[in-house]
């Protein structure tokens, strides 16, 4: 009978129950002994007793996974029946990859024989050394779970040592956030220094031409590709700051004041959910939106007013559609910055004679602008680095222009499409998305510093 990993980690996590119900109840006995007080409450002796049958018995789990991967395959190896197997490393490792594939769903056709011949003995092996690894978690589980129990007593202090242990897992978890970022920033950092060796950075920064289509050889056509990326920095901005903000901006302003100004309760505690929904909305979506319902019938209009030239692939009906997308971001942050403004300041202005309107325009919304001046830098950040709604109805050509009715690509579009498919990284090509990736992380670094600054100092001035 084979004994699968889950079933192990099941069988081990029910342990781990058992361990904790078994301390938790010897703990509640120390209250009705009529001893000392107990030092810890009778779930945190649970916890302790839980966690040392747990966390041994799961880490040898993660550290046997690889290495009875590697033991499986030996043990295939050493079969007579791989002795057919091909001499190339390559084929060799496609056949095992196929049987081991086999062995743990049988649905699967063979394409090669001898993967077929194979996959028996993969699955022999895995579920004897999954067998071994389960019985030696389990015993791991019981001796860990034996020890923390033993200690179980009035005076035992076990919510300093679990506390002590949760404090440990968030610091890891924090170090692994970090550690992950720094790997990201030296990772954009070393392959740009590489795009840079072949690729002048001023021409870079500021030239007008992008043209990444680099040839192989040195004497075809267009063997020196242009990578000038200010036609990318200009869509971005021109789609992400410029239109996408005039829709989001006065639309998400506005029903945060209706929000918390006009509407009745019962109308906000319906409507203010469904506005943030749109935040929840796939960004796939968004984009199908913009290219079968908005581009075509922005390219309709452009036609019906007499402009030539119109594409059904623009820059408005992706700024419009990501503009529609960020209104929760804007108006969420909005709210609770009017919200946030002392309900003096509201009733001085009231009580000195000024409408509700003038009390909006004069005194709630200068009071809450660095709040709303944070949400709107948070929203263009968010926008500068969307990719599905562009690609799918802003197009790929890299135009130097201020046609909202023309096509445009941005940043983050020309990463995906050069980095798509098969590339090798030695060329200036497959680089640029490095250098490109790097810039949009800094500038939207800055933004986001920028905004937590901002919604900082106001928080400072109203709590």
């Amino acid at each position: 009978m084979q004994v699968s990993a889950f079933a192990v980690a099941l069988m081990i996590a029910g342990f781990g129950v058992i361990a904790w119900a078994a301390a938790r109840a010897k703990a509640k006995s120390f209250a009705t002994a009529g001893g000392p007080r107990p030092h810890s409450l009778p779930n945190q002796h649970g916890w302790y007793v839980a966690l040392w049958a747990l966390l041994p018995a799961l880490i040898f789990l993660v550290i046997w996974s690889p290495i009875s991967e590697g033991l499986v395959t030996q043990a295939v190896m050493e079969s007579p029946a791989a002795a057919n197997l091909p001499e190339a490393e390559m084929q060799r490792n496609a056949i095992l990859n196929e049987a081991r594939s086999m062995a743990g769903n049988s649905q699967i056709n063979a394409f090669n024989p001898e993967a077929e011949a194979l996959a028996p003995l993969f699955a022999q092996a895995t579920g004897r050394y999954t067998l071994i690894g389960g019985v030696a978690a389990f015993l791991l589980a019981f001796a860990g779970g034996a020890f923390a129990f033993s200690r179980v007593s009035p005076a035992f202090r076990a919510r300093t040592r679990v506390e002590r242990l949760v404090m440990a897992v968030l610091l890891i978890a924090s170090l692994i956030a970090i550690l992950t970022t720094l790997g990201i920033v030296l990772s954009l950092l070393f392959e740009s220094l590489r795009f840079f060796s072949m690729v002048n950075p001023f021409e870079f920064l500021f030239g007008l031409t992008w043209s990444p289509q680099t040839a192989i050889r040195a004497d075809q056509a267009g063997s020196s590709g242009a990578f000038g990326a200010v036609p990318l920095f200009w869509g971005t901005v021109f789609i992400g700051a410029i239109i996408a903000m005039i829709v989001a901006i006065p639309l998400g302003l506005m029903s945060a004041i209706y929000l918390t100004q006009y509407a009745r309760p019962v109308v906000r505690r319906w409507m203010k959910p469904l506005l943030e929904i749109l935040a929840g909305v796939p960004t796939v979506v968004y984009g199908y939106f913009a290219a079968l319902t908005v581009a075509p019938a922005i390219r309709d209009f452009a036609q019906a007013i007499g402009i030539a030239g119109a594409s059904s692939e623009s820059a408005l009906a992706a700024g419009l559609v990501m503009g529609i997308m960020i209104i929760p971001f804007i108006s969420s942050m909005a709210d609770d910055s009017i919200a946030a403004v002392p309900q003096a300041m509201r009733d001085g202005s009231l009580a000195m004679g000024a409408t509700t309107s003038e009390t909006i325009r004069k005194v709630l919304v200068p009071a809450a602008l660095p709040g709303i001046v944070g949400g709107v830098l948070l929203a263009v950040s968010r926008a500068i680095g969307e990719t599905m709604i562009v690609v799918m109805a802003a197009g790929l050509s890299a135009n130097l222009t201020a046609n909202p009715f023309a096509s445009v690509t941005t940043v983050t579009t020309q990463i995906v499409q050069l980095l798509t498919g098969d590339q090798e990284f030695d060329s200036a090509k497959t680089l640029a998305a490095f250098a490109l990736g790097l810039v949009l992380f800094v500038v939207t670094l800055l933004l986001n510093i920028v905004a937590l600054r901002v919604v900082k100092r106001y928080r400072e001035a109203y709590e």
